[in-house]
């Protein structure tokens, strides 16, 4: 007779055949659910933005720009960083052309970096001024401006809060001009700015970098700067643009890049890439905050392994620069392309497959 078995102990031996024998662990070394890579690799080190080749840390290694126009090359420079430089840009705007508004969440009081500080109070409350909560009347309120004849500046507090706007700015702002006709009216002189990029504590609703959304999307320019005086410029040259404008500000650079700024009005060229760094053997293309990270990668392949790089700020990377990056990847025979936005489907993947569309028979291999 077979004895009896508890339901209990049958429960258990199926919880013990149901279980995969496990190897023995190794004594030592825990396991690793993370990077192997040291924190203290060369290229994980903070940026030393008093060093970096990529500001200008003299008037005059700024004044010989040759972008700027002569006039300005013999102007007073001053130290700014990045969201004083994107102050001074609005400062002159505001002072420039009576059209321009600027306006968006807590902006009269100086907004989340300062970068409207002062302004409510020198332009009036009529032309800088607070609005309610809601991106998508924000971006609406700037079309309708845009449409007659204002010079909008929107701001949208953080990047990550842009997606309620998108209506406006994809369906409103960038296909106005098709739908207006032969009546040549137009939203030009829309620009809407935004911090974008991850820094400190951001989490998931400050850290986000959405660009390549944008350059899906006709009719917009998506510009994002490197440095206080790219910001000046470029901003400046938005607001005189008659396509509407997605400016993007890195946050991290806004109190961490400082150098020396021209106090006069300038533009710097929308759609057209900049060569930082000459080279021969490969193009390392990028914009804004990761060009940092790119200039240390550089010199530490110019200094160790002899390597000749040359390095591309697109500046706008919608529509980008495709003359200059082919003209050089021709040159180099390869191509690296960094960037911290989405890797699928982003500016990245965008500029890589116009590198094997336009320069393939040059390159050393695909």
């Amino acid at each position: 007779m077979r004895p009896q078995t508890s339901p209990l102990s049958l429960l258990r031996g199926l919880t013990v055949a149901a279980r995969p024998r496990q190897p023995p662990r190794r004594r030592g070394r825990p396991r690793r659910h993370y990077s192997a890579f040291p924190p203290n690799a060369r290229l994980n080190v903070p940026t030393d933005f008093s060093k970096t080749p990529l500001l200008h840390h003299t008037s005059q290694s700024c004044l010989t720009n040759p972008e700027l126009d002569p006039s300005v090359r013999t102007s007073r420079t001053r130290r700014m960083n990045l969201f004083q430089a994107v102050n001074d840009a609005l400062s002159t705007a505001l002072a420039a052309d009576e059209r321009v508004l600027l306006f968006g969440e807590d902006v009269a009081f100086g907004g989340v970096f300062r970068c409207s500080m002062n302004l409510a109070g020198q332009f009036g409350s009529e032309r800088v001024f607070n609005t309610p909560l809601s991106e998508q009347g924000i971006v609406g309120f700037a079309i309708g401006a845009a449409a007659e004849g204002m010079r909008p500046i929107a701001e949208i507090q953080f990047a990550d809060y842009v997606f309620p706007a998108f209506d406006q700015l994809v369906n409103e702002a960038a296909k106005y001009r098709y739908r207006a006709g032969e009546t040549g009216m137009n939203c030009g002189g829309l620009v809407v700015r935004m911090p974008t990029g991850a820094v400190g504590h951001g989490a998931l609703y400050h850290s986000q970098s959405p660009e390549a959304l944008f350059t899906h999307i006709p009719g917009l320019r998506v510009v994002i700067p490197r440095s206080p005086v790219q910001a000046k410029g470029l901003l400046l040259a938005a607001v005189e643009c008659n396509d509407p404008v997605v400016f993007m500000e890195p946050k991290i650079l806004y109190r961490s890049a400082v150098e020396q700024v021209p106090t006069t009005k300038y533009t710097l060229p929308l759609s057209k890439a900049e060569i930082l760094h000459p080279g021969d053997d490969v193009t390392l293309i990028s914009y804004g905050h990761p060009l940092y990270t790119c200039s240390s990668a550089l010199a530490a392949a110019e200094s160790d392994l002899g390597i000749s790089v040359e390095l591309i700020d697109l500046r706008t990377i919608y529509p980008w620069d495709r003359k200059t990056v082919m003209e050089s990847v021709r040159k180099t025979g390869r191509a690296v392309v960094v960037h911290e936005s989405m890797v699928n489907a982003g500016v990245g993947a965008e500029v890589s497959a116009s590198i094997q569309e336009g320069a393939f028979e040059m390159l050393e291999a695909p």
